[in-house]
């Protein structure tokens, strides 16, 4: 008699939280990843840090550079040994989105990674087209924040 089958913790998706206050965000695609096993695996464990990362071309690829993944090593006697691995990483676009977003870099448009979604058979990153925000502006978003934030409580407390 077999053992059934065990649920798998459902995934949250990792999101690039500093990217929608950092960058005025534009156009998104969702690009494939190239990934090794261990790759995979702190992906759907969810150590994954997409804060700081960016996308750069390259020899007319994409590539992910800075993202970092906590991999677990596989050690005899060691319970959780990780190692934070930054290398950059290959994206998987078609020619077509490939070359709307290199005339968009050439524009000066940055390409910034959102989220990591692994809730799929694969693992894949969605990218926007972002220009960066002034100071001025990124202080405006923290000011209208914290008046939300202000009247909501006013509102509860009635």
């Amino acid at each position: 008699m077999s053992k059934p089958k065990a649920k798998k913790p459902a995934t949250q998706n990792i999101v690039n939280r500093r990217a929608r206050f950092d960058y005025e965000l534009g156009e998104e695609i969702v690009a494939g990843l190239v990934l090794t096993g261990m790759e995979v695996r702190a992906a759907r464990e969810g150590h994954v840090q997409l804060k700081g990362s960016f996308v750069s071309l390259r020899n007319g690829e994409l590539w992910l550079n800075n993202a970092s993944f906590s991999l677990r090593l596989n050690v005899r006697g060691e319970a959780n040994s990780r190692s934070v691995d930054t290398s950059a990483r290959k994206l998987l676009v078609s020619k077509k989105q490939l070359s709307n977003f290199t005339e968009a870099k050439k524009q000066g448009m940055t390409i910034v990674p959102t989220k990591l979604l692994t809730n799929g058979k694969f693992i894949k990153v969605v990218i926007a087209l972002g220009k960066g925000k002034k100071n001025y502006d990124k202080r405006q978003a923290i000011k209208r924040r914290d008046q939300d934030r202000e009247t909501r409580r006013l509102i509860s407390n009635r």
